[in-house]
């Protein structure tokens, strides 16, 4: 299962049913987990842990130095869930001791070729990242979020879950839960309602999640206040327990 031309290092722990091509590096310090296959000419450096049933296509760099300055050589870690797509020239790089030594990617996520998840970033479950999405430093992406080619995310933005960002987009401030956004910069237009119900929302709880996003964009309130109302109206909709709390914690201030 592991090519004769590959370089792996005895101290890489790996389970017994991975393939790994030819010319691939694997360093010290890394796990990778049953049923991954990892292409040729991949670099695999630790601390790094990759769980079960990923696919790592050529030429992608994973568990690399980040491009912090500050960065001394600590070691810090990368982690990737199970069941993800990695394609072709990816670059995933590992946290910084700035923040909390950890870049994250979760589970069964598709990154497309040549995607860039810088340090200290944490990618939730389920998302699509298309080709030549740049993640800067300390970006959080939610559950379900997709962002479309050539999106960069400027360092500390976070984006909600079932975000739905269009290609070319330039995120400068935090993009909501269920808010389509496009342009440069990034601006608001609606709710990925079709996103929503192909996940399983009902209609009740669509049309909640758009009387929310009119809270906040059409009806003139100023932030705080259409908090307070999307608050209210979470008690009877659960649904938008994922805004509220993502309301809550945004630091950078959201896309208006």
């Amino acid at each position: 299962m592991i090519d004769s031309r590959a370089i792996i290092d005895p101290g890489a722990k790996i389970a017994d049913d991975v393939e790994i091509g030819p010319w691939t590096l694997i360093g010290p310090d890394v796990e990778i987990g049953a049923g991954t296959r990892i292409a040729s000419h991949v670099v695999v450096k630790g601390p790094c842990r990759i769980g079960r049933n990923n696919r790592i296509f050529q030429f992608a760099t994973i568990g690399e130095e980040c491009q912090d300055k500050k960065y001394r050589g600590e070691p810090t870690v990368l982690e990737i869930g199970d069941d993800n797509i990695i394609r072709e020239g990816c670059t995933l790089h590992r946290g910084t001791v700035q923040d909390q030594g950890l870049t994250r990617v979760g589970s069964h996520n598709l990154l497309m070729a040549y995607v860039h998840v810088a340090h200290d970033c944490l990618v939730g479950d389920h998302t699509v990242l298309a080709n030549n999405v740049a993640l800067a430093g300390h970006v959080q992406v939610g559950d379900h979020a997709i962002l479309g080619g050539f999106t960069a995310v400027h360092q500390f933005c976070h984006i909600g879950a079932h975000v739905m960002c269009g290609a070319g987009s330039v995120v400068l401030q935090d993009i909501p839960s269920f808010v389509l956004a496009n342009g440069n910069t990034a601006k608001p237009h609606g709710i990925n309602a079709e996103g929503l119900r192909r996940r399983g929302f009902s209609s009740d709880a669509v049309r909640a999640i758009k009387r929310a996003y009119r809270l906040i964009y059409r009806q003139g309130l100023k932030l705080d206040e259409a908090r307070q109302k999307v608050a209210e109206l979470a008690k009877q909709h659960p649904e938008l327990l994922t805004l509220t709390d993502f309301l809550a914690h945004s630091s950078r201030g959201i896309i208006r």
